[in-house]
């Protein structure tokens, strides 16, 4: 069971992940190759790209704050 302050400790953390991740990404779009682009509505390798920009944020974010406490 997940405690309700973890809950929500994690979900702010991971919402931060999203919207830093995908804020880099597409930064840096326009310099990709056109494989390294993201079509709307379609799996590709920009999709893969961005999904795993905003993991390694998301455990970056992690590894900061719990070496904080």
């Amino acid at each position: 069971m997940i405690y309700p302050r973890v809950f929500w400790r994690r979900f702010w953390l991971a919402l931060a992940a999203v919207l830093l991740g995908n804020a880099l990404y597409f930064s840096i779009q326009r310099f990709l190759p056109a494989l390294g682009r993201h079509t709307a509505f379609r799996i590709d390798l920009g999709l893969v790209l961005d999904f795993w920009i905003c993991v390694v944020v998301f455990v970056l974010l992690l590894s900061f704050f719990a070496s904080r406490h």
